[in-house]
Parts: C-alpha cells; sequence; structure tokens
C-alpha cells in the first residue's frame, strides 16, 4: 500500500492518533517514577494498533536486520551458559515480540490522521517540558518531590536512592528531547518548552548524578545539526560511521590496549568509568573465544565477576552474545535508520531522527543493557514520535487546522 490511510479501514488512523497521545501522555510520568513501565505501556499501544503493522520498501532493509537479530539471538539460546527459568527471563522470545509489537506503534505515528497526529504532538511537547520542569526543580532540591511522593504512597526512599532513580528520567529526555523540540517549532509552541527540557537535562547531569545525558546532548545536537546543514550526505556519513563503530568495537579496545593507551585512561578516569572500562576489556576478551557466533543470548550475565549483568556497551554485548552474525545485523540497522533520514531539503524533522539516534546511541554505547526492555521500548516510543514529526508540516506550510475524527 503507497499510503497508510489505504491499508486502514474505517477510522483507524484516528484511532492510532489517540493511541499514540495516550503513550506520549503517560512517558513524562513514566519517566519520572518508573521507566520500567515503559515496557508494557509501550507494548500495550503497538497491541492497540496492530492492525496497523506494516513494512514499507523504505522500512524492508531495517526490518529485515531487526528480524535477523531476533532469530539469531533466539537461536543461540541454544549454546547460551545462561538458561531462562521462565517466561519472563526468556530473552529470545520477548524479543520476537517485541519486534513486532513496537514496530506497529512506529507506524501507527505515520498512519494517524492529522488532527490526532497534532494532538499527540502537543501532550509530547508539554510533557517532555514539564518533564524538564520536574528534574531541574529535583536537581535543585535534591529529588525532594519524589522523595515527597514515596513518603506519600507509604514508601519512603533513601535520599541518595531517590537521586539515582530520578537521574533516570533524564535519559529518557534526552532521547525524546529531539522529536519533542521540532513538534513545538512545528505546533506553535515556540522554543519555550525546549528550554525547559534542555534544563531537565542539565539538571539530571550536573546535580542528580548522571553525566550521560549531557553528553547525549551534545551528541545529538551534533547529529541533528550535521544532518540539517548537509541533508544528503550527512546521514549516510553518520549512519556508516554508527555501522563502523558496531563492527569495529571489539578491534578498538584491543587496538588501544595493544598501544598502552587503554590502561592508561582506565586509571585516569573516575570509579564509575574504570568499572565500565573494566567489563569493557573482559567483553573483548571473551569475544575472541566464539567471535562468529557469540557466547549465546544473555551469557553476558554468566560472566561475574568480570562483567556485572552486561557490558555497559551495546557494541560489545552483541559481540559477545551473537558474535559477527549478531553485531552485522546491529550495524546494518543503525546505519539504515540514520542513512535514511537523507533527503534533498533541509527538514528539521529528518534533524530530529538523527538527532535521536544519535542520543540513543549514547546511551547504549556506556550505560545500559541492549536487551533492557524498558530501553527498547524508550527506543520505541522515540522512534514513533520522530515518524509523528516528520508527518507533521512545519507551521507555515501547513493547511487549515483539520479535523481530529
Amino acid at each position: 500500500m503507497s499510503s497508510a490511510k489505504a491499508s486502514t479501514p474505517g477510522d483507524g488512523v484516528a484511532w492510532f492518533g489517540w493511541v499514540l497521545g495516550g503513550v506520549f501522555a503517560l512517558a513524562p510520568l513514566l519517566a519520572w517514577v518508573g521507566p520500567l513501565a515503559f515496557a508494557p505501556v509501550a507494548a500495550l499501544g503497538g497491541l492497540l494498533t496492530l492492525r496497523g503493522l506494516r513494512i514499507t520498501e523504505e522500512d524492508r532493509p531495517a526490518a529485515i536486520a531487526v528480524l535477523v537479530l531476533a532469530v539469531w539471538a533466539l537461536s543461540s539460546t541454544a549454546w547460551s551458559p545462561f538458561t531462562p527459568t521462565s517466561l519472563e527471563s526468556a530473552t529470545g522470545l520477548k524479543l520476537l515480540a517485541q519486534a513486532v509489537l513496537y514496530w506497529a506503534l512506529f507506524r501507527a505515528a505515520g498512519a494517524a490522521s492529522a488532527g490526532t497526529r497534532i494532538a499527540a504532538l502537543r501532550i509530547l511537547v508539554w510533557g517532555m517540558a514539564l518533564l524538564g520542569l520536574v528534574l531541574a526543580v529535583e536537581a535543585l532540591t535534591g529529588a525532594a518531590l519524589y522523595q515527597a511522593l514515596r513518603t506519600a504512597i507509604g514508601d519512603p526512599i533513601r535520599p541518595d536512592l531517590a537521586v539515582r532513580n530520578v537521574a533516570q528520567g533524564g535519559f529518557v529526555l534526552a532521547v525524546l528531547t529531539p522529536a519533542a523540540a521540532v513538534a513545538g517549532r512545528r505546533i506553535g509552541a515556540g522554543i519555550w518548552p525546549a528550554l525547559l527540557m534542555v534544563a531537565g537535562i542539565a539538571g539530571a547531569s550536573l546535580r542528580l548524578e548522571a553525566d550521560a545525558p549531557i553528553i547525549a546532548l551534545v551528541a545529538s545536537i551534533m547529529f541533528g545539526l550535521s544532518v540539517y546543514a548537509w541533508p544528503v550526505v550527512a546521514p549516510r556519513v553518520l549512519g556508516g560511521l554508527a555501522a563502523v563503530l558496531f563492527l569495529a568495537a571489539p578491534g578498538i579496545v584491543w587496538l588501544t590496549r595493544k598501544l598502552g593507551w587503554y590502561q592508561q585512561l582506565e586509571a585516569d578516569v573516575s570509579l564509575s568509568w574504570s568499572q565500565r572500562m573494566g567489563y569493557w576489556r573482559h567483553a573483548a576478551d571473551w569475544i575472541g573465544d566464539h567471535p562468529l557466533r557469540g557466547w549465546g543470548l544473555d551469557a553476558s550475565r554468566m560472566f561475574a565477576p568480570g562483567i556485572k549483568l552486561h557490558p555497559h556497551d551495546a557494541a560489545l554485548q552483541v559481540w559477545l552474545e551473537l558474535g559477527l552474525i549478531g553485531a552485522m545485523a546491529a550495524a546494518v540497522f543503525w546505519c539504515v535508520v540514520i542513512a535514511r533520514q537523507s533527503g534533498p531539503n533541509r527538514d528539521a524533522g529528518r534533524a530530529a531522527g538523527a538527532a535521536t539516534a544519535g542520543a540513543y546511541l549514547v546511551f547504549s554505547a556506556v550505560s545500559f543493557g541492549v536487551w533492557q526492555e524498558w530501553w527498547l521500548a524508550v527506543g520505541a516510543v522515540a522512534a514513533a514520535a520522530c515518524l509523528a514529526v516528520q508527518h507533521q508540516p512545519e507551521l507555515e506550510k501547513r493547511p487549515a487546522q483539520p479535523s481530529t475524527s
């Protein structure tokens, strides 16, 4: 089908917009008090929009990469030292379900009717602005709002743990800010929501002991400006670089260790970064044992104390668990996702797509496990937000206000 409306009977496209708006409405609350809930919320959103699931010709390379990665991951459980003891720990099966549901949510953003899409984007913009304001206040008060909430519900928390929990909202905000900032411009909200988002990210990094969000913000700005300035070439170059980094990750660790640079840097950085570099060092060593097939899905969980849960680097984790086959699938996915932002004209929506990818890649490189359900769900919500923004015309190009039906 060449159009989303043609592929969806009745009033389905309006329904997609309302579902998307519901997901966006919950996003700031989840980011603040419980990011783990992103997984069921995104899955429910995908389930409610499942009838709009489709793969366009433009989507096909990324979809094939996702399918190969998910099927290979499930197959690798046959030789993985990690044995799931319940459905909850069966990552391979969950990856297949997530691929379908999250893709449905993503495509729903492009199939939503104009009126409901605008409503959903308004919710996204002001929700992320509110999250930015809350995080800025939390940064100034040592997570006082979060502590007050936990006390009010009869579940008090230590101040240091409250700060750590609230800081996770900065990760979510950094990934959703590019799409929300451009959406604010396209719905006529101006620059103020974006400034609140930046304030929240800065607060999470500078006062809530989470340095990665500000790094991701800088990376996303660089990605976005590059794609806006050079709309044809920059996405292809950035996509190629992302693929190279995924494929070359073990080699980079091996080479820098051979030259002695790695050991020197590991000794000079802070404790948290030194621990990460220790995980990367051990991962690179174990990748050499099974470079083609990998150790198997979730094998990282079995390598303590050398690695605690996962290597805190997506590329190294994919290499370690799924080998060259998995690394190639991941490299193709990221190359295609970023390169598809290429276009003949400057477009802030495409720049937001690249900026979102840049922020997500930064966090994946230094923070989260690649299979963490809530983190994959945040990526799905961010992708849906980017697609909705890209379907929303600039304010001066917009026709008369459409109906929400």
